[in-house]
């Protein structure tokens, strides 16, 4: 097989990639080692920021998520002593969608598919070769065991921590940092109690109330890392989640309903530098990961692609300009979204110390009293501009 660009891996930000590409005129191959059925049923991300909703809407995707996804205007920070309402669009102009990451797969899916793309599903044994050459290519067996061989200009690694990508940079420089916590994550087959996503700083932990849809809500809690999710049953879990959430406070109620899934997601950040190597380019969790307390990871993926997407058009076309800052651009948004994702972390999440608890609630008050503090989690949260 001949093309432009290979992507590794058919996650959002693999899909938008080829999507954008396509676009500008530029053909490209998607690979993925899991099924369709798998990828498009993945539970993953579920906020999107301002500027990742205004980038779909440009390019043609967002007919759906105007109809079916649920704008938000801010959230509520809670802790036993007070709840307050953070309104985002009063502070910055602009606020957030929620919008589950399977819906926007599908979108990008459907999208491609309609364009002619080939998404190549259940594939094993990638390999990425003469990436520091013109002309790379890769080798893989596919779903009927055949080896199999794309010639490319250039490989896009879009697979995630575990992936070949990566492991195709030699001697990248890494850091990382692993929270002391996990998060317990259900979904429940019950309306949201919340009209906004809450935020909730607790003696006994964090936990978070958020929703998929009108019909299908998302609640977290902290719980030690390595917890056995064995050891919670739905009782235990609703009795935390409304301790945490303030059920009964100021006569606000939480609703519990059948638990369809439960997870315990590890937390922690990491990034590898640099994002380019030859004609291999990196973006999304191949990359980066960041805790999920400040929805940044599929809008960091977003914006990784929105940056790469032209960059390799222009690469392709002779002008090697953006592809060379490519790498430094996107590290730069990357470690702001780091320091935001660690900032909202640390200040929500308890420990054994008092001290730290302490602190904690003053961080909390300026942020509720401080129009400064208050906008500046806005500018965060609600992405900055792409461009």
């Amino acid at each position: 097989m001949r093309t432009q660009v290979v992507i590794i891996g058919a996650g959002p930000a693999g899909l938008l990639l080829s999507h954008l590409l396509a676009a500008d005129g530029v053909e490209s191959v998607v690979l993925e080692t899991r099924s369709r059925e798998y990828v498009l049923a993945r539970i993953r991300a579920g906020i999107l920021e301002h500027s990742s909703v205004e980038l779909l809407t440009d390019v043609g995707l967002g007919e759906r998520l105007a109809r079916e996804s649920m704008p938000h205007r801010g959230i509520y920070l809670h802790t036993p002593e007070q709840r307050t309402h953070l309104d985002f669009v009063d502070l910055v102009g602009h606020g957030i969608h929620v919008y589950g990451q399977t819906d926007l797969t599908r979108d990008l899916v459907d999208a491609r598919v309609r364009g002619g793309q080939q998404l190549v599903y259940e594939v094993t044994g990638t390999a990425l070769h003469d990436i520091d050459t013109a002309r790379p290519y890769v080798t893989f067996v596919d779903a009927d065991g055949a080896a199999r061989r794309i010639d490319a200009d250039v490989v896009v690694g879009c697979d995630g921590s575990f992936g070949p990508s990566r492991q195709a940079v030699p001697d990248p420089r890494t850091w990382e940092r692993t929270y002391p916590y996990a998060w317990l994550g259900v979904l429940a087959d019950v309306a949201p109690s919340t009209d906004e996503l809450i935020y909730a700083w607790h003696p006994d932990g964090f936990a978070m109330h958020s929703m998929r849809s009108a019909a299908v809500s998302r609640l977290y809690l902290q719980v030690p890392p390595g917890t056995d999710i064995a050891e919670w049953s739905d009782d235990r879990i609703w009795t935390a989640l409304a301790a945490r959430l303030g059920h009964g406070r100021d006569g606000w109620t939480l609703t519990p309903g059948p638990i369809t899934e439960k997870s315990v997601l590890p937390m922690r950040g990491f990034v590898a530098a640099p994002m380019r190597h030859g004609r291999l380019f990196l973006a999304g969790d191949a990359a980066h990961i960041v805790p999920p307390t400040g929805a940044k990871g599929l809008n960091l993926a977003i914006a990784d692609v929105a940056r790469l997407a032209p960059a390799l058009g222009a690469l392709l076309r002779g002008d090697g300009a953006l592809a060379a800052a490519y790498s430094d651009t996107a590290l730069a948004r990357v470690w702001r979204c780091q320091h935001f994702s660690w900032w909202m972390t640390t200040m929500l999440h308890v420990t054994d110390d008092p001290f730290d608890a302490q602190l904690q609630l003053a961080q909390l008050r300026w942020v509720a009293s401080s129009e400064a503090g208050a906008r500046g989690l806005a500018e965060n949260y609600t992405g900055l501009p792409l461009r």
